[in-house]
C-alpha cells in the first residue's frame, strides 16, 4: 500500500517531513520549571495553608465517634430533604454499610471525604464567582469556555503530573488536581442558570430603579440556584472520583485500597473498598440534592 502511494505522491506528502513538529512537550516541561523557580514560594505558601486546614479536618473526622458521623448525616438529610424518611433510610444504610463491611474503610473513608470536602469548597468558593463573570461579559466567555473544554477533555492522569511538580507528594497536590478536573460544572451551570434567567423578570427590576449588584443578588442569583446547586452536586461527584485516582500520588484513603488491590490482584480487597465508594457516593449525592433543594425552597419563599 505505501509503494502505491508513494507512486503517486511525492516523499513528503506520504511521511510526516521530519522538521516539521511543534515542540509543546519542551515548552510545557520548561514553563513547568520556570514556574517553579520563579514562584515556588508562593506554592509552598498555599501548599501549608491547604495543608493546615485539610489535616485538620481529617483529624476532626476521624476522631468522631462513628455514631455521631452517622446520626448526623442521618439528620442532616432527614431535615433538608423535607422529612422524607425514604431518602434518609437509604443514606444511613450506606453509611453504616460502608463501617460494617470492615471497620479499617470506616477510618479510610473519613480520609477521602476530607480531602473531597476541601477539593469542593475551593471549587464552589472559585467556580461560582467565575460562572457569575462569564454570564456578564461575552467576550471572557469566549476566553474561558475553551479552556473548560480542555479541562473536561484532557485525561485525569495528566493532571497528577504537574500538580506532584508544583507541590510534591500527599494530599496537596491531590486537591489541586480535583479542583481542576472538577471545577468546570460548576462554572458552566452558574453560567447556565444565569443566563436563563427570564429577561422580562431583569427588565422589571431595571425598571424598578435597581442597581446590577441588587439585581444579580436579589433576582438573577435566585432564580438560577437549581442550576447552580446542579453544578455543586456534579463537581462533587467528579471531585470525588478524582480524589480516587489521586491515591496514585500518596493520598490516603479508600482509593489507596482500590490501588493495593489492583498491584496484589487481591479482587476482595478492591471490591470493599469499590462498595465503600459507591456507597460514599451514593451519601453525597443525596445529601448536596436534598440540601440543595431547600437552599432553593428557601430562597424561592424569600
Amino acid at each position: 500500500m505505501m509503494k502505491f502511494f508513494r507512486g503517486l505522491f511525492p516523499d513528503w506528502a506520504v511521511e510526516w517531513p521530519k522538521g516539521l513538529n511543534l515542540p509543546l512537550n519542551k515548552w510545557t516541561n520548561d514553563f513547568v520549571e520556570w514556574l517553579v523557580s520563579e514562584y515556588g514560594i508562593i506554592f509552598e505558601t498555599a501548599s501549608d495553608g491547604i495543608l493546615v486546614v485539610l489535616v485538620g479536618l481529617e483529624r476532626f473526622l476521624r476522631d468522631l465517634p462513628w455514631l455521631v458521623v452517622f446520626l448526623g448525616v442521618g439528620a442532616l438529610t432527614f431535615f433538608s430533604s423535607g422529612r422524607k424518611w425514604g431518602l434518609t433510610a437509604l443514606v444511613a444504610a450506606s453509611m453504616f454499610f460502608i463501617g460494617l463491611t470492615d471497620p479499617r474503610l470506616w477510618d479510610l473513608s473519613m480520609m477521602t471525604l476530607s480531602v473531597m470536602l476541601v477539593s469542593t469548597l475551593i471549587c464552589i468558593g472559585m467556580g461560582v464567582p467565575v460562572g457569575i463573570a462569564i454570564s456578564r461579559n461575552d467576550r471572557m466567555r469566549d476566553m474561558v469556555l475553551p479552556a473548560l473544554d480542555l479541562m473536561q477533555t484532557m485525561p485525569s492522569f495528566v493532571y497528577l503530573i504537574p500538580a506532584i511538580m508544583l507541590f510534591g507528594l500527599g494530599a496537596v497536590p491531590a486537591v489541586f488536581a480535583t479542583v481542576i478536573y472538577a471545577i468546570p460544572p460548576v462554572i458552566r451551570l452558574t453560567d447556565l442558570g444565569i443566563r436563563l434567567v427570564d429577561e422580562d423578570i431583569v427588565e422589571a427590576s431595571d425598571a424598578m430603579g435597581a442597581s446590577r449588584r441588587q439585581k444579580l443578588l436579589r433576582v438573577q442569583i435566585p432564580m438560577a440556584l437549581p442550576n447552580i446547586m446542579q453544578g455543586v452536586n456534579q463537581t462533587t461527584m467528579m471531585a470525588l472520583a478524582m480524589v480516587v485516582i489521586a491515591s496514585m500520588i500518596g493520598t490516603r484513603g479508600l482509593g489507596t485500597e482500590v490501588l493495593i488491590g489492583l498491584q496484589q490482584l487481591n479482587v476482595g480487597r478492591a471490591l470493599e473498598a469499590g462498595v465503600a465508594i459507591v456507597l460514599l457516593a451514593i451519601v453525597m449525592d443525596r445529601v448536596t440534592q436534598a440540601y440543595g433543594g431547600r437552599f432553593i425552597r428557601t430562597s424561592a419563599r424569600g
